[in-house]
């Protein structure tokens, strides 16, 4: 049994899987998740977990060299955003109209669907290199 880091086994599998520049969603409870794309559903209740939560454990496991959000999330989640950030000190970020961040979502290697219950506050992660 797995003690340490990650412990949901679809989350660990896809992180552990992850190329350089592959794309992974972490969003909110309502995010429309494309068909064609992996769903690890980890929403358990109204907020939790927190997307924040969720990606704090798979910054220690995944190297991010960049992180794109909705540019709409400034007006509804500004703090989430920044805690997200502060998580990638090295990472680029970048915003994006919401809708084209669901266009980009759907290149993703997985959708992570959180219990966030904050609109907008839905994060692209870019797999980095770590050497």
């Amino acid at each position: 049994m797995k003690k340490t880091g990650i412990l949901n086994s679809d989350l660990s599998s896809v992180v552990a899987s992850m190329g350089h520049t592959d794309l992974i969603v972490v969003c909110d409870s309502g995010y429309p998740i494309p068909r064609n794309v992996v769903r690890i559903d980890l929403a358990l209740r109204q907020g939790s977990p927190g997307i924040v939560e969720t990606i704090s454990e798979m910054a220690r496991e995944l190297e991010v060299e960049k992180i794109t959000f909705a540019l709409e999330s400034e007006d509804h989640c500004a703090a989430l955003i920044g805690e997200v950030k502060a998580l990638f000190p090295d990472a680029s970020h970048e915003g994006i109209a919401h809708a084209e961040l669901k266009k980009l979502a759907s290149n993703s290697v997985a959708v992570v669907r959180t219990g966030e219950c904050i609109p907008y506050s839905n994060i692209i992660l870019h797999a980095g290199v770590a050497f």
